[in-house]
């Protein structure tokens, strides 16, 4: 299982983002949960999800706003689910407790963690976190331009299709997607995914 755990950045002195994103969230991947995602400790919201492209999608939407620390918790949770995420516990909750706590002192604003050092699970998470601290930092440094293409193209559309939408001619949308690293983004997501599914495995077997 996943959990994610994301900490609201100057809580204290800023506008309070925390309900809103929540609401984003649960409206987004309600269905993709496996309990409505909370609002915990304030300015902090706790999601579960036994799928890992919703936890990775998480994870970056999270980062994208640089308003969260974002912690991501793997391993088991303790069943039954209760009827709420801030009732639930379990080693994936205490890894992403931990997880939130380390990405506060992390220039990317993100970690990924486990409890348990058996079966190399520990390894598995540093090396998804490695490779996803890459990933932030291209996407970190992406214009706001480049930002409108690739939305578009998530949505679905095509680079053609994206550039009539923006009003921008096909050369130029080409040069936008290879400035934003697109391709590489695209091409990198199911490979962290695969990765974050492996290091999840790991974490339910026997030591």
């Amino acid at each position: 299982m996943f959990v994610i755990t994301a900490d609201q950045i100057d809580s204290r002195t800023g506008d309070d983002l925390a309900g809103a994103e929540r609401d984003r969230i649960q409206s987004s991947y309600g269905a993709r949960l496996a309990l409505p995602v909370d609002r915990t400790a304030g300015d902090e919201l706790q999601a579960l999800t036994a799928d890992a492209e919703t936890a990775l999608a998480l994870a970056l939407e999270l980062t994208r706003t640089r308003a969260f620390h974002v912690g991501i918790g793997i391993g088991p949770v303790r069943s039954p689910l209760p009827e709420s995420t801030r009732e639930a516990s379990g080693p994936a909750f205490f890894a992403a407790r931990d997880a939130a706590t380390r990405a506060k002192r992390a220039d990317i604003r993100l970690a990924i963690q486990t409890q348990r050092e058996a079966n190399g699970d520990s390894a598995r998470a540093d090396e998804a976190e490695a490779l996803l601290a890459l990933l932030l930092i291209v996407r970190e440094r992406r214009s706001e331009a480049g930002w409108e293409l690739f939305d578009l193209i998530v949505e679905g559309h095509t680079q053609a299709e994206a550039a009539a939408r923006l009003g921008i001619s096909a050369p130029a949308a080409s040069a936008r997607a290879k400035a934003a690293h697109v391709k590489a983004e695209l091409a990198a997501i199911p490979a962290l995914t695969r990765l974050l599914e492996q290091t999840d495995l790991m974490t339910r077997q026997e030591p």
